[in-house]
């Protein structure tokens, strides 16, 4: 995949964010916009909750992405979205903030940099202008009218309690010209600077350059500025709406509205982070660090075998947090660390880096190589911190995390964790090692270190808790057995009798958590596994030897008879593929994932080409809009609404050129993206609409040229519509005809998988009609059912699976392309409910449909029933109705 191809997570946010504009352009209302967007989404509505300070129907919207699964570059990818589909013009200002110095020269960098895969994310939204804070004091005009202009600051920098903040309120020579030839409406809706005596005067300042360009802001680590000064310090630019971008977006302060939320699991299926993070505790700290160095070279020998087999280099790199250094007290710091890996363990210097507050050796390294760590001159293997390492710095070739500290409370783990989520290229590697992470703690309790990483990824890098719970796995069988957090394990009590008390009272409190003394029975009761050392510690708290022998072969058991380790079939590592749907294209078998590779003959027919009713009612809509001719009553006073403010104060700030109709013309098939229509074609069609809109009364060339990109879009909509029609007529031919079976395949080199750690469901399944065990469910996650009768057909598997007709099944995600089976049609993509592996290795897949939906559903059976036929026995099909599960016993 190229470099500037978006993952399919990426696509659906992008479509999301461009699906709310549309909705915020079509209904005028951010509010309603919202909860319909993520109404068609979803399937639930959100609520949409606006910011104090600001206008209560701004576009204002928050995307949830996880550690790892690139921020910048949607970010980046969003910003033609806000130009053609928010605001509906060529230029703009883009603010945008991140929380720190450190993160914003680095993303200034690389939003700068033209050869970098972000600023031609960037391009895409026409010629840009990527400037810092000291740049915008010298922002001319003409920048401003001829290109998108990105302002890389932090929050910080725009309070005026900061030195270098109060510049940009200060008024400036240099900005003077952009304040010519201001309306009274424009003139009213700037800062004024009321110091000294007289009137108030209006500052040429550089805030009031963004108020008249209405700038859209883009928060990175948005969770970063949710402080009142924050929100209060933005509304001043009076914003046409804020994206914000995080992992752990707030939901209880001030909470942000989410409209699309990405899963750890699809960034895994895409190969964006390395997963599970395999956990190993170790009580001896030099035991624990050889672990580590153990793994490291394991590692390092796969990648070098893979390197010299044709992947990319990789150099397995370890991070290890020490303990911080006190005065008079000996601790696991950074020097005690160095000093162990190169006395014990014959670490040459030269591959162990320091970076703390005090030695910055990665800075250094950045000096010394072109690439920094990443080189494959440089040679380090250890990077020794004691807090978190420098923001902004990241590093795939980070494998292994160390920590002396423990993991418990400590937000530079959160950090660290960051750092070794990461996938070198996000791109799978051959050997299955390379495409996971692990931890070694310095700890005798497995399971309470497990469950606090698992906090550190849902509080730290935005993991859902039940993905954390999956995501953490034990590296060694025997701590699999302590690791009550994961959710499959069965622990049976232990009842020992004991001939004396034991002294509970001087045990550790964890350990004294797992025990319980009947004094009248004299029974010790153990309800969790006990590890070797508080085994020990419990036989210290009795006297006699045969009560130490009693206490010892019942703490053997706590670990072994007393404990049940469920594994689900993806968790035992089994093998799910279905075959998929395949035509022939050019000679070639292609996977069918798109009508539009079908062969069919297409030329836009000029006769169509003109703006129908509706099309001329929604430019009537947002010319009205413009001229704030959309009012609400507000406490009985006239008010103009958000947008059509907004859409009015652009208009004033980006006076359009006086264009020719064929300049037009030319400039609407420039951005037309239609790869299957020649461009002659397409420049007739849009020249014979344009003119038939000219010719329709009120439209000019200057009111044609002010909605030129809504033209665009009713255009593209036209000739969308058109295109379907020849498809769906394609689609019956090709897959439907009398020569199909030359055309149209099944075929197993083409398989869906179901990858063992990429399963994505937007709500887990709560038990809302029941509490059956779906112990043969192919993951230890469900997600969520649409109806009772959807969980009773589920039942129903299960129960078949229960008799041995069924080997597992999963309910199969909608919308989850990266991770759920589908199978295309003319309209769309069928995601069928539930997907079963019988044991002869034949798959079944059925869908289930309510008997008011059953008619409705003829092509999805079609195209069921189709895959079915030419799978030569190797698949079944069914859609059941009415709860007729005699249909399932027919195919079982």
């Amino acid at each position: 995949m190229s470099p500037l191809t978006p993952k399919i997570y990426q696509e659906s946010v992008l479509a999301s964010v461009a699906a709310y504009f549309d909705a915020c352009q079509r209904t005028g209302d951010p509010d309603a916009a919202f909860y319909q967007t993520t109404r068609d989404l979803w399937g639930q509505g959100s609520q949409y909750r606006p910011i104090a300070g600001f206008p209560a129907d701004m576009p204002y919207f928050c995307l949830r992405v996880p550690t790892g699964g690139g921020k910048t570059r949607l970010a980046a990818r969003s910003v033609e979205l806000v130009n053609s589909k928010l605001l509906r013009t060529e230029h703009s200002v883009i603010l945008w903030l991140v929380p720190s110095n450190a993160i914003r020269e680095q993303t200034y960098k690389a939003l700068r940099n033209r050869e970098h895969p972000y600023h031609k994310d960037l391009r895409m939204a026409g010629p840009v202008t990527v400037i810092d804070l000291s740049e915008a004091r010298a922002l001319t005009r003409a920048t401003l009218d001829t290109s998108t202009v990105v302002i890389v600051a932090t929050v910080q920098a725009f309070r005026r309690e900061d030195t270098e903040g109060l510049k940009v309120y200060e008024s400036s020579g240099a900005l003077q010209h952009h304040f010519d030839g201001l309306d009274e409406a424009q003139r009213a809706n700037l800062l004024t600077d009321s110091g000294g005596e007289g009137p108030p005067v209006v500052p040429y300042s550089f805030a009031n350059v963004l108020r008249l360009r209405r700038p859209f802001i883009i928060v990175d680590e948005a969770h970063n500025s949710r402080t009142p000064l924050s929100f209060d310090t933005l509304a001043r630019f009076r914003p046409s709406g804020i994206l914000e971008l995080t992992a752990t977006p707030d939901t209880t302060t001030t909470p942000s509205n989410v409209l699309h939320s990405v899963s750890a699991a699809e960034l895994k299926a895409e190969d964006m982070i390395k997963l599970p993070i395999q956990l190993e505790t170790i009580p001896d700290w030099q035991k624990c660090l050889a672990a580590a160095i153990d793994r490291r070279e394991q590692l390092h020998e796969a990648a070098r075998l893979e390197h010299n087999a044709g992947a990319a280099y990789l150099r397995p790199l370890v991070l290890i947090q020490a303990q911080p250094r006190r005065a008079g007290v000996e601790t696991l710091d950074v020097a005690a660390v160095k000093k162990e890996l190169i006395a014990n363990h014959n670490i040459p210097e030269e591959e162990i880096v320091i970076a703390t507050g005090e030695e910055r050796g990665l800075e250094q390294l950045e000096k010394d190589y072109d690439g920094g760590i990443l080189s494959s001159k440089c040679p380090v293997r250890f990077v020794l911190t004691q807090q978190a390492l420098a923001e902004g710095w990241d590093c795939a070739s980070a494998y292994i995390l160390v920590s002396m500290a423990g993991v418990k409370s400590s937000t530079a783990v959160e950090q660290l964790l960051g750092r070794v989520l990461r996938q070198p290229q996000a791109e799978k590697r051959a050997t299955a090692a390379l495409n996971r992470c692990y931890a070694y703690v310095v700890s005798d309790d497995f399971s309470s270190t497990a469950n606090a990483l698992r906090d550190r990824l849902v509080e730290g890098s935005g993991f859902d808790k039940r993905e954390a719970a999956s995501f953490v796995t034990a590296s060694r069988e025997e701590q699999a057995k302590f690791d009550l957090g994961s959710g499959r394990i069965t622990i049976r009590p232990v009842d020992v009798p004991l001939p004396e008390k034991p002294s509970l009272q001087d045990l550790p409190k964890s350990t004294k958590a797992k025990l319980s003394w009947d004094a009248k029975k004299n029974v010790l009761t153990i309800s969790s596994p006990l590890s070797t050392e508080e085994t020990e510690s419990l036989k210290a708290a009795v006297v006699w030897d045969s009560s130490k022998e009693l206490v010892e072969r019942a703490a053997e058991a706590s670990r072994t008879k007393a404990v049940e380790v469920f594994s689900t079939a993806s968790e035992r590592g089994l093998d799910f593929r279905v075959p998929q749907l395949c035509v022939m294209v050019h000679g070639e078998l292609m996977l069918f994932d798109d009508p539009e590779v079908l062969d069919y003959p297409w030329d836009l027919p000029t006769g169509h080409a003109e703006p129908d009713g509706e099309a001329l009612r929604q430019l009537h809509i947002t010319d009205t809009v413009r001229d704030g001719g959309t009012i609400d009553i507000d406490d009985g006073k006239v008010k103009v609404r958000f947008m059509a403010e907004l859409q009015r104060d652009l208009g004033l700030a980006y006076r359009p050129e006086h264009w020719t109709e064929a300049k037009l013309a030319a400039w609407i098939c420039r951005n037309l993206p239609d790869p299957y229509t020649t461009h002659t074609s397409k420049n007739a069609y849009v020249s014979a609409w344009l003119g038939r809109l000219l010719r329709q009364e009120g439209f000019d060339l200057a009111r044609a040229n002010r909605q030129k990109f809504q033209i665009r879009q009713l255009i593209e909509a036209q000739i969308r519509h058109l295109r379907k029609q020849a498809v769906r007529v394609a689609y019956q031919q090709t897959l439907f005809g009398d020569d199909r079976a030359s055309r149209v395949k099944v075929d197993a080199t083409h398989s869906f998988e179901f990858h063992p750690d990429a399963y994505a469901p937007d709500r887990d399944y709560d038990g809302r009609f029941g509490e059956a065990d779906f112990r043969h469910h192919f993951y230890p996650r469900i997600g969520d059912f649409d109806s009772k009768e959807e969980y009773l057909c589920a039942c129903e598997l299960e129960k078949w699976a229960a008799r041995g007709k069924i080997d597992f099944w999963v309910r199969n995600l909608v919308r989850k392309p990266c991770c759920s089976f589908f199978l295309q049609t003319a309209e769309g993509r069928f995601y069928p409910d539930f997907v079963c592996r019988l044991p002869d290795k034949t798959i079944l897949v059925v869908e289930y449909k309510g008997t008011d939906r059953y008619a409705a559903a003829k092509a999805d059976r079609d195209i069921g029933d189709l895959w079915a036929e030419l799978s030569a026995g190797r698949c079944r099909f069914a859609m059941v109705t009415d709860k007729r599960w005699e249909n399932l016993r027919d195919l079982l």
